[in-house]
């Protein structure tokens, strides 16, 4: 964790521990402030690592080296900044890029249990095709890390009909296609352009007549762009309350990356997230 001078991420890692999702935690950041946040979290870190650093841009370097050098095998963002994170993480010589886009995935818990994921909240702003394509692959291997097997993907646009004049209709059809065609690196029904009620409910689709196989079923949300993206995670985790989880996927590690607003349970959640999908890169 970088940076891990919050009681909150501290409690969150602490629960992670005792609840067998990880086997060890290292930290970095100012000594004295990681005991003082300890003390307040009520939390006991004497066999944890602690790596010290005098400012966040160290601390995240710092943590990000604790995955380097095979200490860690998971990277969670601690109280800084994400842009100190982001660049400590794709830093060219002593980052952990990989040959992947890096994306973000928010799984969120739905009414009645069932999940299902938001992509991309965070991350890429406003993507071309290429990008989504691999923003929507991203997603692809998440949801199957987890359990939603051959998952099925709604492209979302405002409208479900092609219009030359909106861009992100074409890229939906064109990523509908690229589905049909197996170009995806594994199983997956997609769909798009779809509308988000269309996608959300099933008997919205059917009152407009709209036929599809993952409306009312749909396991990853594909935003156009971040802005959109961001509004309907936070809509869905402060006005529908709905439990939430975020992960930034695509790097040599999964990276925990939730808002410093976000609850402990909402850590905890994302810290079991990105155990999840490291198992699977194992």
């Amino acid at each position: 964790m970088a940076w891990a001078v919050d009681p909150t991420v501290l409690r969150a890692s602490a629960s992670a521990l005792a609840e067998g999702l990880v086997g060890h935690v290292a930290v970095s950041g100012p000594k004295p402030l990681i005991q003082a946040a300890a003390e307040k979290a009520g939390v006991d870190i004497s066999s944890w690592t602690i790596a010290a650093a005098d400012h966040p841009a160290e601390g995240a370097h710092k943590a990000v080296e604790l995955v380097r050098s095979g200490e860690c095998a998971l990277l969670m963002k601690g109280s800084l900044g994400t842009a100190y994170l982001l660049r400590a993480v794709l830093h060219k010589e002593f980052g952990l890029r990989s040959s992947m886009l890096l994306s973000h995935v928010a799984v969120i818990e739905l009414p009645g249990g069932r999940l299902t994921t938001l992509t991309d909240a965070a991350m890429n702003i406003r993507p071309d095709l290429e990008q989504k394509a691999a923003i929507v692959d991203n997603a692809i291997q998440l949801a199957w890390s987890i359990g939603l097997v051959e998952p099925k993907v709604a492209i979302l646009a405002a409208v479900e009909t092609v219009n030359p004049k909106m861009p992100e209709t074409v890229d939906a059809a064109a990523l509908t296609q690229m589905a049909a065609r197996g170009q995806f690196s594994r199983k997956a029904v997609v769909d798009g352009p779809l509308a988000f009620d269309n996608a959300y409910s099933k008997a919205a689709a059917v009152k407009k007549g709209i036929s599809t196989p993952v409306a009312g079923e749909v396991d990853i949300f594909v935003v156009p762009e971040i802005t959109a993206g961001n509004i309907l995670y936070k809509a869905f985790s402060y006005a529908a309350g709905f439990k939430t989880a975020g992960l930034v996927v695509g790097a040599k590690c999964p990276i925990v990356l939730t808002s410093r607003a976000d609850s402990e349970e909402s850590k905890l959640n994302s810290i079991l997230l990105a155990s999840m999908a490291a198992d699977q890169t194992v």
